[in-house]
């Protein structure tokens, strides 16, 4: 009798695990429910919205802005930057980002940043890495990111790989980001593009917070 018991309880606990792992319908992929990383000290959970009725509600939802300037980027809008997907973004912030290797840029503007984004993602936006003229923010962003200016020039070969991304495909600001580190010597092999952006990635239903 105690023994048909406990099997009775194992078996309603093995069904409950099932049911409790099947109740996570929407998948980041095949057995990727959910990945947690550690942002700024705390546990952060990234995953998508399991309500399969959720719908954007916000600026996001818009298809068509006037272009220029709001043109459709190339899938690989600088030669030698590589454009990756959701998923190699989730990797970059499990991976490198807990490495202290990379860092995620949000190239937008501070508005559209303060709004939402995507977890672990610095605001960097694009006009502060203008060229023009004499930028007294370059310096201090060059060093934060891990260049040392030695003999009067920058030295990048431990600075941190970067991934960038903006609004989305229709939006330059990652693109103007990209083209200014280039032309301080930003090395391409240490840039990624994330073409899709926050449309994206809030399409998907994917996980942002608000700095």
């Amino acid at each position: 009798m105690k023994n048909n018991f406990l099997a009775a309880r194992t078996l309603l606990s093995l069904i409950f695990f099932i049911s409790s792992l099947s109740a996570v319908e929407v998948n980041i992929k095949k057995g990727l429910p959910f990945v947690d990383v550690d942002i700024g000290g705390k546990s952060v959970r990234i995953e998508r919205i399991q309500d399969l009725n959720h719908k954007l509600k916000n600026a996001y939802t818009k298809t068509s802005r006037p272009a220029p300037p709001f043109s459709v980027q190339p899938f690989q809008p600088i030669e030698g930057i590589k454009t990756v997907s959701e998923l190699d973004v989730i990797d970059f912030i499990a991976q490198d980002m807990n490495r202290s290797s990379g860092l995620l840029v949000d190239a937008r503007m501070p508005k559209w940043y303060q709004v939402g984004t995507i977890p672990g993602a610095i605001n960097i936006p694009f006009s502060i890495l203008s060229t023009k003229g004499e930028n007294p923010f370059i310096g201090k962003i060059l060093g934060l990111l891990g260049a040392n200016h030695e003999s009067g020039k920058w030295d990048f070969s431990k600075a941190q790989n970067l991934l960038i991304f903006d609004n989305g495909p229709w939006c330059q600001q990652g693109v103007r980001a990209m083209k200014n580190l280039i032309r301080m010597g930003y090395p391409k092999s240490k840039i990624k593009y994330y073409r899709g952006g926050i449309q994206f990635w809030q399409i998907l239903g994917l996980t942002t917070l608000k700095p």
